[in-house]
């Protein structure tokens, strides 16, 4: 059992992590002159606009952004409520409240890069000043890294699901 509390430790950690890494960092669409993520788009890698109300579809990327924010929050407290719950309550009744936070994580995330999946290439267009027309680009690794923490939250909270009638 012991065993199994590290790996579920370890992997709530390496969702935790995913989860910073696809909300700060600036690659969730790529080209070879820009980098563009939720808070901001950077040419040739050095000038740098921040995403604010001058940009068009401001509202969509907030709402990405306050779903990441949202997910990240939410698996952090999931962690520390499995903490609490990992010493303090009975078999049977442990980690539900663990399980439910970390699934409303799950779905925070995929609601962000649903929004951003479906959104993007309006964004773009309306935003042509920021693009450089001749790159198309890709989605980057920040995206991709969102929706692997999508199926780690996912699995995470079916874990505790599954692991609160163990001893």
């Amino acid at each position: 059992m012991l065993v199994l509390l590290a790996f579920i430790i370890l992997f709530h950690i390496t969702s935790a992590a995913l989860l910073f890494i696809a909300t700060i960092d600036n690659a969730w669409w790529v080209g070879e002159e820009f980098f563009a993520d939720v808070w901001r788009v950077c040419l040739n890698a050095t000038n740098c606009t921040e995403v604010n109300d001058t940009f068009e579809g401001y509202t969509t990327l907030q709402a990405v952004q306050a779903t990441m924010i949202l997910s990240t929050t939410l698996c952090c407290i999931a962690f520390l409520i499995f903490l609490f719950q990992l010493f303090r309550l009975k078999q049977g009744e442990r980690f539900v409240l663990t399980s439910i936070i970390q699934l409303m994580s799950c779905l925070c995330v995929m609601i962000a890069a649903s929004i951003y999946t479906d959104r993007r290439e309006e964004l773009h267009s309306q935003n042509q000043q920021f693009y450089p027309e001749s790159s198309g680009g890709r989605y980057g690794y920040s995206f991709i890294l969102a929706w692997v923490a999508f199926a780690f939250t996912f699995v995470s909270g079916m874990m505790y699901l599954i692991l609160r009638k163990r001893k």
